[in-house]
């Protein structure tokens, strides 16, 4: 199990990369389905690493 820095660290990384995704994608705006099935990839992903 993980230090509590390790899991902060974890986190800030997970929301970076949420937001390269949405500021290098090629919509202004998205919709909450859209976003949630970029949520659901991105777990999907994290969890098979």
């Amino acid at each position: 199990m993980g230090t509590e820095k390790e899991r902060k660290d974890t986190q800030m990384a997970t929301i970076y990369e949420l937001r390269l995704i949405f500021s290098g994608g090629e919509k202004d705006q998205y919709s909450r389905e859209e976003i949630v099935e970029l949520l659901d990839k991105i777990a999907l992903a994290k969890g098979q690493e």
